[in-house]
């Protein structure tokens, strides 16, 4: 047998034979959601059908089609789909559908050990690091004393955080001399799974580091600072080493208390229906994976979940995590509004977001997380995506993340290249 032909974006009709209804909603919901968020935040025109337009629109037709011809179910669905999906293929299409998977079945592909399951790594371009000290430092030769861990969300990669030709990690490497280290994770497990691994995971990559640390930041897109504190809580409980290395901890839109839009997910259609965003949720149903239904109310530790239904009505018990009182903590919220309180930042915030739950804002006190007002940053007129490539979001990193007490004056920190 001949080697294996590298995924490109012409070959998404052999590796994507959805086969069954869900699957089919599920293809409708992910392009609903993307030309929704797209036309929000001004990149495309309305469309009326809910459909993208362009290669993005070829490829969900393509999709559905091949759907509604192979039919069965999604085991058949994943059986089919992972021979054309090879592990050892690293394209960025191989990892942006995998990753989709893995955010809306990914408990259940670790359930039934379905080898399009993630498993939990610490990367670099795309590559699972060995975390031996040799091993780290032939990957790394550069690797210094800032060591930067970056924490992706829900239904995304490590691959993920470059948009618009611009990544938040390598930009700090450029400027400020940090040395990158990226997260990949099954997100559909829930977070307090995760928190338990990745606990495990960073005080092996503390030990191993090849470097003297002088300062170790964390940095979470959305779930990536759910997972990051939850990290913390069950790291400070098995009495590991890192938490107390840990200098900041930087959240992107995270959804700190919870996520309305998912909460939404448990009433009726007509209630999903009164949000644009809202809408194409309808349709997924009780086939979101634990990761998602964590959203619902930001749930970060075991006890929120085991032994409950996580589907029932009503609101989840939760037990506050506050923030760790030695790590300088900053949040970055983003609206879609232009400032000033208008509609859009008290309704939707950066579309799935609200600003209050981004910046840990919460009217009990037990719950509220009080990060410092000069900790605190919003972008205005950007969606939950557009953090990761804005340029006012990457200069206000460059500033906390200088070394304590200055604020760096290069222009490259002014923007993404």
């Amino acid at each position: 047998m001949g080697p294996r032909v590298r995924l490109r974006g012409s070959d998404l009709r052999g590796a994507a034979r959805l086969a069954t209804n869900a699957t089919s909603g599920l293809t409708d919901l992910v392009e609903a959601m993307h030309e929704r968020i797209a036309r929000t935040a001004g990149m495309t025109a309305p469309a009326a059908d809910g459909r993208t337009g362009g290669i993005t629109g070829i490829v969900y037709k393509t999709i559905r089609g091949v759907t509604r011809v192979v039919g069965g179910s999604i085991d058949s669905l994943l059986g089919l789909l992972a021979p054309a999906l090879p592990a050892e293929d690293h394209s960025p299409e191989r990892e942006a559908i995998v990753a989709a998977l893995n955010g809306v079945l990914g408990d259940y592909l670790a359930a039934t050990a379905n080898p399009l399951a993630t498993s939990m790594a610490l990367r670099r371009d795309g590559r699972r690091l060995d975390l031996e000290a040799a091993a780290l430092k032939a990957r790394m030769p550069a690797a210094g004393g800032r060591l930067l861990v970056l924490l992706h969300g829900l239904c995304m990669s490590d691959l993920q955080w470059t948009r618009r030709d611009h990544d938040h990690g390598a930009a700090l490497a450029r400027d400020l001399g940090y040395t990158p280290v990226y997260l990949h994770y099954n997100s559909g497990l829930h977070i307090s799974i995760n928190g338990h691994a990745l606990a495990n995971l960073l005080e092996r990559l503390i030990d191993q580091w090849p470097a003297p640390l002088d300062r170790f930041v964390l940095l979470g897109h959305s779930m990536g600072g759910l997972l990051a504190r939850s990290a913390l809580h069950y790291g400070a409980e098995a009495g590991h080493r890192w938490p107390s290395r840990l200098d900041d901890l930087v959240f992107l839109a995270t959804p700190h208390q919870g996520a309305p839009l998912e909460r939404a997910g448990n009433w009726v259609d007509i209630l999903l229906g009164a949000t644009p965003y809202a809408a194409p949720l309808a349709r997924l149903g009780k086939l979101r994976s634990a990761g998602i239904t964590d959203l619902r109310h930001g749930c970060l530790v075991d006890e929120d979940w085991v032994g409950r239904d996580r589907f029932a009505p009503g609101p989840a018990p939760r037990h506050p995590l506050p923030l760790p009182e030695a790590v300088r903590c900053y949040a970055i919220a983003a609206s879609l509004g232009q400032g000033g309180g208008d509609l859009k930042d008290r309704l939707l915030g950066d579309g799935l977001v609200p600003l209050a739950s981004a910046l840990g804002r919460h009217a009990d006190p037990d719950r509220s997380l009080r990060i410092a007002e000069d900790r605190q940053w919003i972008g205005y007129g950007m969606n939950h995506l557009d953090v990761l490539g804005d340029a006012g979001v990457y200069a206000r990193l460059g500033q906390w993340l200088a070394a304590p007490g200055t604020t760096s004056t290069r222009a490259s920190l002014a923007s993404p290249p």
